[in-house]
């Protein structure tokens, strides 16, 4: 098949495209190669040689009528992700962007057999929760009285005491901040065009992906960056709130692995998985696996601030796509070795969270507990 692949010059996107490849497939890329993520403007090494490469923007009409000329499939992995409060950018990038996709291929009546969308386990906000008195709880974001209290967990909604987290499925959203809104309004028209111009359409919601090719550069990019680069030079890691929260980690190639098996499999059609890790962890808990794997001798720090809006657990339960075949092959273990490797040899490799500390602090997205 011939596959574009938007965003394919970037984290996920390269090494979906080297699994394409590996499977015999034609690819095309589609990327801007913008900062912070590409700070030189210059396609990356390991995108391969032989891999057709557009520059452009999936904002702009004459970028996509060039990248889609002949294609069969697409992933439409690119996006904007950041902390940054330029709202509306994330709805021209992440949400005008696909409906642009849609409109030109049907537009021109172009014979794209399948789109695959690119969204996020953020779009769960704080996900499914469990009141001893009052049941499931799909709860809002927590106030800013609260953590500037220091009283980090979730609380019933009718009756504020705190309550039992649950893994997340597919059924219920309830987006938070600009790029989960972002991402489920992208997922949301691409599944009901898809439908209404039978173009088959898969969404897929990503836990925290991790591994190597991640962007030092990228406050998006999370906790195996910030700790190992930090661990690197000595520092010790500086986890939000009290480092309790829960998350789930999956490998940049299960990832992959997902994208092109909902590519291949017609029972995906028109669906909306999570494609997650399978094992819930403590933020303090993955600060310890990564000083382990470094060597390193530096407990983290946790001097009680919190980042505006964030959620306070999280995990998404992986049992609809593991029904199509697919299961997390690679341990939390294993990816933290891998990136560890990865980011020693990398020349750009230094610590970057004192400057983005600064940045976020001012803009109001990291917030200190008094």
């Amino acid at each position: 098949m011939n596959v574009l692949v938007t965003g394919g010059a970037g984290f996920i996107g390269s090494h979906t495209v080297d699994l394409l490849l590996q499977k015999g497939h034609r690819v095309r890329v589609l990327d801007s190669l913008t900062p912070p993520v590409h700070r030189d403007g210059q396609l990356p090494a390991y995108v391969p040689r032989d891999v057709e490469f557009i520059r452009g923007d999936v904002r702009e009409r004459a970028a996509w009528e060039r990248a889609l000329d002949r294609i069969d499939a697409v992933f439409h992995l690119a996006a904007y992700q950041d902390y940054l409060t330029d709202f509306s950018k994330f709805f021209h990038v992440n949400t005008v962007g696909t409906a642009l996709l849609y409109e030109i291929v049907v537009e021109k009546k172009l014979p794209v057999q399948k789109i695959v969308v690119a969204s996020s386990q953020s779009a769960y906000g704080e996900g499914k929760y469990e009141c001893a008195e009052h049941g499931i709880q799909y709860p809002p974001l927590r106030t800013e009285a609260q953590l500037l209290r220091r009283d980090w967990d979730v609380q019933c909604p009718l009756c504020t005491h705190k309550m039992k987290w649950l893994v997340t499925d597919e059924a219920r959203v309830t987006p938070h901040n600009q790029y989960a809104m972002s991402k489920y309004t992208q997922e949301m028209l691409a599944l009901n065009f898809g439908k209404r111009y039978q173009i088959p359409t898969v969404a897929l919601r990503y836990s925290i992906t991790q591994g190597p090719r991640q962007s030092f550069r990228n406050a998006y990019s999370g906790v195996l960056r910030i700790f190992t680069t930090r661990l690197l030079s000595n520092q010790p890691p500086v986890a939000y709130e009290d480092g309790a929260q829960l998350r789930d980690y999956v490998s940049v190639h299960d990832v992959a692995r997902a994208n092109v098996l909902v590519m291949e499999d017609a029972r995906a059609d028109y669906e909306v998985y999570n494609v997650g890790g399978g094992r819930a962890v403590a933020v303090s808990e993955y600060a310890q696996m990564v000083a382990r794997a470094l060597g390193k001798n530096i407990a983290a720090q946790f001097p009680g601030q919190y980042r505006f809006g964030d959620t306070r657990h999280i995990i998404s339960d992986i049992s609809k796509l593991c029904a199509l075949g697919w299961a997390p092959q690679v341990p939390l273990e294993k990816i933290i070795e891998e990136y560890i490797a990865w980011a020693r040899v990398q020349p750009d490799v230094a610590d970057y969270y004192a400057e983005a500390e600064r940045e976020m602090l001012e803009m109001g997205t990291i917030r200190v507990s008094p």
